[in-house]
């Protein structure tokens, strides 16, 4: 009995092997430069070259189109949005049209599937309950979308987007949870192609006093973390490292 345990637990030992996810805080990034900066992650993810590596930041307030193109989902004339102070880019990353701005907490994982035991459909299950997670935290019930929906929802409203990009095992994209965005900018467009949906955030649906942004993106990666059973992460200091990178080219 006593050897049958020594070997169960070496087993499970060789078959989990601690795992570390090293975290970039950047700030705010225009989304052109966050797809090179995830383009060049990605590559050296594949390579072997950095471990699991998560992105925390905001945009500019910017549309996305996933790479089904669905342009009709947009609701003004593309030549309005400089009025409105937005972009408009055209993304290789699943789902449908997403609004990205201040007071948005984006995640971008770069992480291998493989490594973690992972399939497309349960990588983004999980990335739905670091945020549902987050959410009740500050007391707010939140659940994934019904069929058909994508994301995280508090009853009809959508308070979490998800869209993302596998690319021979390793992602890019991921999700973006509303703190207070400025909700106008969502009255021109489908969110994520679902009509007759609204759109919410965490300071409409808590009652609780938000701390400050740096640490609600805190708490957000933490969640995160957790919920894919990271053993350490590892804080990253200087951003400029990776946001001079391809500056330098």
């Amino acid at each position: 009995m006593h050897v049958h345990c020594s070997m169960k637990c070496l087993t499970d030992l060789e078959m989990r092997s601690p795992r570390t996810l090293e975290v970039w805080r950047l700030g705010t990034v225009n989304y052109l430069k966050s797809l090179k900066i995830q383009d060049k992650l990605v590559s050296e993810r594949k390579a072997h070259q950095i471990p699991d590596t998560l992105l925390s930041l905001q945009h500019p307030p910017t549309y996305t189109l996933g790479k089904r193109r669905t342009d009709h989902n947009l609701l003004i004339p593309q030549s309005e949005l400089t009025k409105i102070g937005a972009e408009l880019h055209y993304t290789q990353r699943g789902g449908d049209i997403t609004f990205h701005g201040p007071h948005q907490a984006i995640l971008y994982p770069i992480i291998s599937l493989r490594g973690i035991g992972y399939g497309a459909r349960n990588y983004v299950e999980t990335l739905e309950r670091s945020m549902i997670e987050f959410a009740s935290m500050y007391g707010v019930k939140a659940r994934p979308g019904n069929k058909c929906e994508t994301g995280v929802w508090v009853g009809d409203r959508k308070i979490g987007a998800i869209g993302v990009r596998i690319s021979s095992g390793i992602t890019s994209h991921g999700l973006a949870f509303n703190i207070d965005p400025d909700m106008k900018y969502f009255e021109h467009i489908v969110p994520c192609g679902i009509a007759d949906k609204e759109v919410t955030s965490l300071k409409r649906e808590t009652d609780d006093l938000l701390p400050s942004e740096e640490v609600v993106h805190e708490q957000l990666i933490t969640c995160f973390a957790k919920a894919f059973s990271y053993d350490d992460v590892v804080w990253k200091e200087d951003p400029a490292v990776i946001l001079d990178t391809k500056d330098n080219e």
